[in-house]
């Protein structure tokens, strides 16, 4: 790790850039000086080294210069039109300033030239609505290619000068298609009418219906929309995070020495778990990760999409659907939908640079995005997006002195040495490298083909569990040599993390039915490696890093989609093809020999898995709506090759009596969640070391002949019930209200069980001990379908926009989650299990699904406008979590609700540069201590400070982030 000064040093370069590149900002010739060298230079030539110079450009015609007149100057300071007047002197030329093009002719009157003779040209004309044909106000008008431009007047109307004898317009503004046109000279006035375009409209979505879009306010059912502006000025460096700190009802908090989870962040909706929230990408399904997390986090037993693998520098957009959709969308969207939209921008380039870094000096991070876009065959476009990441370990961990966990006093001389007890608890190191693109190419009036995908690589180093001396001995001296003090070793968990994706579809309209044909293939690879390590069944042999195998899931899906309006009624149908596979790899020999590598032993050969799975679905859409009611159903049916046919639907209304002004809503439908591949098919066994015993866990897989002598069903899907009801108010221009209740009971929930093992009497033999004896595991685990859960809450959303503050402008909002989970029937444990006297999912197992995640959380934030600087300032707060203990409630600890502050500032000093400053966090912020309550297994012997089986936002501490953003048109 970097030391803390040079750290700060990176910081403080940013700055540094940032003031170079502003003093590269000119007003005009006038003001501007240089210091140029020029011996004998062609008057070419000398243009030539003031635009290397300068942001300024030439526009002349190369018959007006004459190649035999030469240009000197000694290097000193001058202005450039003081430079231009001796060009001026010695060739006869004249020179006008428009922008930041400089005109170039020969005239003795530049302003009573002809228009051929300035080398620039007039356009006016006037903007209108094409509905209404009503004048609009502030619309962008610019030559493209160029800084050039202006906006339009009270009456629509605009006047631009352009330099050279021809250019293209660039007509855009909010809610309206964007326009291109080609002028010349000979172009009289203009007279353009805009058409509506609510696909770009920033309060509009797509998500939750397959008709024309709607806005927040007009939806039958609640959606959020976080724009990537939003998103970036969190300072959060993925986009999990990001929308962790943005939305209300939306938790994903960095885990901590959890293996491969630790990479990946479990986050959910409502508190539903991972599983149960669908996401999309330009509205088509996106694969879910290759990972179960099996550790005890949030989110544990649970698959969910791989969040860290898009790119925010490629989204425009993210739109949340707060209800249940699987009539619409099929399996996991219980309790929601997260679409994300990418970037379609085909005029300009945006590259970015930051860093950050801790108040306690470790943390640092740094990376690039540079995003641009092409115009391919006039109305078609390519936007490309790459990015680098990099951030390094933060280190957050307990200093007890002492080792309760393994009964050593602080006497130990190590232990003297290393309070700590050699722990690192934090987030990893994260190296993250990604390529996105999003296309659209015309095929004809009526036709267009379009393609998205993107292919990000990550690298990550996490920590185990800390080998001290007295713990983990090394006879062989694999960390040591002879007569050297041995002072253990620290295993970390390596991961190699490489998600794809890849879109490709056509959008037609045939006999006035709009139709969508897509195939949309995904995939997910984890590869652990194990460092710092060894197998003590090696011996001397050991290595000290080990390949540990890994995991890899795909799946292809292919679309189509027809719908039309007819009327006030919109029809829509279409079928889903869908193919999953799952695969487990094993290890190297060496990392799963004997009992393995030490902390995390390799994935054996005989928990190798390659399966596949097929499912079809048909659906249906339909909805009337005549602006003041709206009433839409959807009916879906699915079947799996496995756990066989599902059959989903869907009804929801909305009521506006006054039509802006308030809006009733009402959802009621059932969704589903197949099984996961990995849950059907995970399997492994862990040699272990505990109280100087070796022992064996097993997670056998749903058709293994242990999980059938047990009598565990097969897993078949979770089913729900999903009711809403809200109101959605418009109390004045720009002052919106939203308010929802919901209520989502899931039955045959899939729970990912306790350990569970003898009932440690050794003078009688149960039928789960016999089981266990035959199969040399001393613990086991496994998925089962064993719980029904309700899920109740509220969400609040209150935005107050453009609201004027003399020449400035303040934006507020507060959004507000309530949500309460409680298991609602006895857990179904199986009658072997039952009889031995176990329980499969305990007291620490159920508060994992009932109050890891925080029961209420607030945010409101304040975002500031005043010329070119923007001001965010935001609080956010996380309610209280519950941690339980496995068997004594008198041992449960309560964690309280804390307030994060979070301050945003940027300064654009340029119409091409913006800087930025983010301190997250800003009154340093921790959560509660542990309290282990004379139990050392609650905080390992106080390893842990913080807790990491529940976690509200992380334990990071302050942050401060610096920014640099560069926009070219």
């Amino acid at each position: 790790m970097l030391k803390t000064s040079t750290r700060l040093a990176l910081i403080c370069f940013l700055f540094v850039s940032y003031f170079a590149h502003s003093a590269s900002i000119y007003d005009n010739i006038k003001n501007t000086k240089i210091s140029l060298v020029l011996k004998d230079a062609s008057i070419k030539e000398t243009f030539m080294a003031i635009e290397k110079s300068t942001k300024f450009r030439f526009a002349y015609e190369r018959e007006d210069i004459d190649v035999f007149v030469t240009i000197n100057h000694d290097g000193s300071t001058i202005s450039i039109s003081d430079l231009l007047l001796q060009v001026s002197e010695k060739s006869g030329l004249r020179f006008k300033q428009i922008n930041n093009t400089i005109n170039v002719y020969r005239s003795n009157n530049p302003e009573g030239a002809t228009e051929g003779t300035l080398r620039h040209f007039k356009v006016s004309g006037q903007i209108t609505s094409g509905e209404d044909d009503l004048s609009l106000v502030g619309v962008s008008v610019r030559v493209a290619g160029s800084n050039i431009g202006i906006i339009s007047d009270g009456d629509g109307k605009f006047e631009l000068t352009i330099p050279g004898k021809s250019a293209k317009l660039v007509v855009s503004y909010v809610g309206f298609e964007t326009s291109k046109i080609n002028v010349d000279p000979s172009v009289g006035k203009l007279r353009i009418k805009m058409a509506p375009d609510l696909k770009n409209l920033n309060d509009v979505v797509v998500v939750g219906t397959r008709f024309n879009p709607r806005s927040v306010l007009d939806s039958p059912v609640p959606i959020d929309i976080i724009s990537s502006q939003e998103l970036e000025a969190t300072g959060q460096l993925t986009l999990d995070q990001m929308i962790h700190f943005k939305m209300q009802s939306f938790n994903a908090s960095q885990q901590t020495v959890s293996d491969a989870t630790a990479h990946f962040n479990p986050a959910d909706l409502r508190g539903l778990g991972p599983s149960r929230t669908l996401v999309l990408i330009n509205g088509k399904r996106k694969n879910p990760s290759a990972l179960v997390y099996i550790n005890d986090t949030p989110g544990k037993g649970e698959v969910g999409v791989d969040m860290q693998s898009i790119p925010i520098g490629a989204i425009e957009r993210v739109e949340i659907l707060r209800d249940g959709a699987s009539a619409q969308y099929g399996s996991d969207a219980i309790a929601g939908v997260i679409n994300i939209i990418l970037k379609e921008e085909a005029e300009s380039t945006t590259i970015s640079g930051f860093s950050g870094i801790t108040t306690e000096g470790d943390g640092l991070n740094f990376g690039f995005s540079a995003n641009t876009g092409f115009e391919l065959f006039e109305s078609g476009f390519l936007n490309l997006t790459t990015s680098y990441k990099e951030q390094e370990y933060t280190n957050r961990s307990g200093k007890p002195g002492k080792d309760e966990f393994l009964n050593v006093e602080g006497s130990e001389e190590w232990i003297a040495s290393n309070p700590d007890l050699g722990m690192i608890v934090g987030q990893p190191d994260m190296t993250i490298f990604d390529v996105f693109y999003n296309a659209e190419i015309p095929l004809n009036s009526r036709s267009e083909l379009y393609s998205f995908g993107g292919v990000t690589l990550r690298q990550g180093t996490s920590f185990a569990l800390y080998r001290t001396p007295y713990w983990v001995p090394d006879p062989d001296n694999i960390f040591h040599k002879d007569l050297e003090e041995y002072n253990g070793f620290h295993p970390t968990f390596e991961t190699d993390i490489n998600d794809r994706t890849l879109g490709l579809g056509i959008r037609s309209e045939i006999r006035e039915w709009e139709v969508d044909i897509s195939a949309v293939s995904g995939s997910n690879t984890v590869r652990y490696h194990i460092g710092q390590t060894m197998n003590p069944d090696l011996g001397r042999q050991s290595p000290t890093r080990f390949d540990a195998g890994g995991y890899f899931f795909q799946n292809f899906v292919n679309n189509i989609d027809l719908f039309r309006q007819i009327g006030d009624f919109n029809i829509g149908f279409g079928s889903e093809f869908r193919t999953e596979r799952f695969e487990a790899f094993a290890g190297e020999e060496a990392s799963y020999q004997g009992q393995g590598s030490i902390s995390f032993p390799g994935i054996r050969p005989r928990d190798v898995v390659a399966e596949n799975r097929n499912n079809v679905g048909v659906y249906t859409d339909l909805e009337y709506d005549n602006d003041v009611i709206l009433v839409g159903g959807a009916a879906r049916f699915e079947n799996y090759d496995d756990f066989g046919k599902n059959f989903t639907w869907k009804l929801n209304t909305r009521f506006r009596p006054f039509r802006d002004l308030i809006s009733i809503r009402a959802s009621a439908s059932t969704g589903f969640r197949a099984p996961s591949l990995h849950q059907i098919y995970l399997s492994n066994v862990q040699t272990l070391i505990s109280d100087g015993t070796i022992s064996n866990q097993g997670t056998f897989n749903n058709h293994s002949p242990v999980i059938r002598e047990l009598e565990v069903p097969n897993l078949t899907q979770e089913n729900a019930i999903n009711f809403s009801i809200g109101i959605a108010l418009q109390i004045t221009q720009g002052l919106e209200m939203t308010l929802d209740y919901y209520d989502i009971r899931v039955k045959d929930r899939i729970l990912f069980t306790n350990e569970i093992g003898s009932d440690g009497d050794p003078t009688t033999t149960t039928a789960l001990e016999d089981t266990l004896q035959s199969y040399q595991v001393t613990s086991l685990k496994f998925f089962t379908n064993a719980a029904d859960t309700r899920t109740r809450g509220a969400d609040l959303v209150t935005t107050y926009k453009d609201i004027a503050l003399g020449q400035a402008k303040l934006d507020i909002s507060f959004a507000a989650n309530l949500t309460a989970t409680s298991i609602e029937n006895a857990i179904r444990t199986p009658g072997p299990i039952a009889a031995a006297g176990n329980e499969i999912f305990n007291r620490k197992e159920q508060a994992r699904i009932i109050s890891a995640r925080p029961a209420s959380k607030y945010h409101l934030a304040f975002d500031y406008v005043y010329n070119k600087m923007t001001a965010g300032l935001s609080f956010t707060r996380f309610g209280e979590v519950i941690w339980k203990h496995a068997e004594d409630p008198n041992k449960d600890q309560t964690f309280s609700a804390k307030i994060i502050t979070d301050l945003n500032l940027n300064y654009q000093v340029s119409p091409t540069a913006t800087f930025g400053i983010t301190i997250q966090n800003l009154l340093n912020i921790y959560p509660d201590e542990v309290d282990p309550k004379n139990d050392p297994i609650t905080n390992l012997g106080g390893r842990f400070k913080y807790a990491w089986e529940v976690n509200q936002f992380g334990y990071l501490g302050t942050v401060v982030s610096a920014r640099i953003n560069l926009r070219f048109s």
